[in-house]
């Protein structure tokens, strides 16, 4: 669930999107709505695949993630997939209902890819059903005063396009990208006024092509998803590079063709844990500076500079894409907004040259990840292994964004915290949510003291 808010910061717009919990820890100042400045919007968030249910319903068509949890239960935690979900397919009327009674100004969506397109390109046919279903949930949204944010990718590429020329490996999805961007513009515009082209880019290429742990689960074989075709040292970065390439053109398309029309906004989404030098030296400052450019710099230095970070050319060599002169100017500035997700943040040190036999995206950036240091956290621990809680590490990312790129309009799409699904607790016992509480509230304590900054001190609100 997530937050939205807006606060004009000098030279860009900072709107955040978190969990309206407003309750305090002990010690800790209280926060509510009038913390923030007039206009903040509170929202809630979720992505198709994770939500929708009704997969084989209503003509849609699958998708990479309906193959990946089907062919591959024993990568999937719990061995469960998508076919269900939280069948929002069916009960999106009462979503909707408990998202205004909960308070909620604005709802984060994905649409499915192949419930417009089953094929996944205009040569199969656009399905009505689907329209159907996303004009029918945005009506709902607007008729309870919800405001609709749409991503339009959120990892599920179509099977079919997969199957057909590889997907983001091949340059031939961008145009079929873009086409159903198209038809969403056509049929959602007049009532959508804020798109996301693709959610978390970085997150579909390193755990798809790189580790193998996501879908389609490519990796090199030695990786640790175990996977039957792949090469974690090349496949991840020409997936990405299409996907940036894929974004700049459906920007393009929508400033030239509806943006005047229909007044709405278009960005993508990222995300970035923050990253601490492991200990004080030059070379962890450096490993950790190399960490941010691998996971964050990777998209905000072409969209901001329009080529990839110094220290990823020269560490990936030929194995990093090119961007043509022409790319280059497409993809530079081509945002109206750029969504930003933060969870977490890990050490970093420092690591000697490699023999460069297994050439892989998750050792290209010469730095170790840990969430440990001598035995000890950089947070408290949720149940997803990777997910330390760090709140001071969001102020902290913001802060980078600001001073580095130029301080660009900034949405806070995700923030959030997992625990453990103990089924054996009473009821009453179970809804207590106090970790979640206290995450949020400290994170939006974090976000404050980042809005307060002596770097904003100039800061007018909206």
């Amino acid at each position: 669930m997530a937050a939205a808010g807006a606060v004009v910061l000098p030279g860009g717009l900072l709107t955040c999107l978190l969990l309206a919990v407003v309750a305090s820890g002990a010690g800790e100042p209280p926060i509510s709505r009038r913390s923030f400045p007039e206009g903040f919007i509170f929202g809630t968030a979720s992505s198709s695949y994770q939500y929708e249910g009704g997969a084989a319903e209503g003509g849609r068509g699958p998708s990479i993630w309906d193959t990946f949890t089907h062919q591959h239960p024993d990568k999937i935690a719990d061995r469960s997939n998508g076919d269900v979900a939280s069948d929002s397919y069916h009960l999106y009327k009462e979503d909707v209902r408990i998202m205004k009674d909960m308070g909620m100004d604005a709802y984060r969506f994905s649409i499915s890819w192949t419930r417009i397109l089953p094929n996944g390109s205009l040569r199969g046919g656009v399905n009505r059903e689907g329209i159907k279903y996303y004009n029918n949930l945005i009506n709902e949204l607007l008729l309870k005063g919800v405001q609709p944010f749409v991503t339009l990718f959120h990892w599920d590429s179509p099977q079919a396009l997969e199957d057909k020329y590889n997907g983001f490996l091949s340059p031939n999805i961008i145009n079929d990208y873009k086409d159903y961007a198209e038809i969403c513009f056509k049929e959602f515009g007049d009532r959508v006024k804020h798109w996301i082209t693709f959610n978390e880019p970085w997150t579909f290429c390193s755990n798809g092509y790189a580790s193998g742990l996501f879908a389609p689960g490519r990796c090199s074989p030695w990786e640790q998803g175990n996977c039957s075709a792949g090469d974690s040292g090349r496949e991840p970065y020409t997936a990405c590079h299409h996907q940036l390439l894929a974004h700049a053109e459906t920007v393009r398309l929508y400033k030239q063709k509806y943006q005047a029309l229909q007044k709405e906004k278009i960005g993508i989404t990222l995300v970035s844990h923050w990253f601490v030098p492991f200990s004080r030296s030059k070379s962890n400052d450096d490993a950790a500076r190399r960490a941010l450019d691998f996971m964050f710099g990777w998209f905000m230095d072409p969209l901001i500079r329009g080529e990839y970070p110094l220290s990823m050319r020269g560490l990936v060599g030929n194995r990093l894409p090119r961007f043509t002169k022409e790319q280059s100017e497409l993809v530079k500035g081509s945002f109206d907004f750029i969504g930003l997700n933060y969870y977490t943040a890990n050490y970093a040190d420092n690591l000697p040259p490699s023999n460069g036999l297994n050439n892989s995206y998750t050792t290209d950036s010469r730095a170790n990840l840990t969430g440990v240091r001598n035995g000890i956290p950089i947070g408290p621990q949720a149940a997803s292994p990777w997910l330390y809680i760090y709140p001071q590490g969001f102020s902290e990312l913001l802060l980078y964004v600001k001073e580095n790129y130029g301080n660009p309009t900034i949405y806070i799409t995700e923030n959030g915290v997992d625990e453990f699904n103990n089924k054996t607790l009473p009821l009453q016992e179970a809804l207590k949510d106090d970790t979640r509480i206290e995450y949020y509230h400290k994170h939006l304590l974090s976000l404050l003291s980042a809005i307060r900054s002596e770097h904003y001190h100039t800061l007018s609100f909206e």
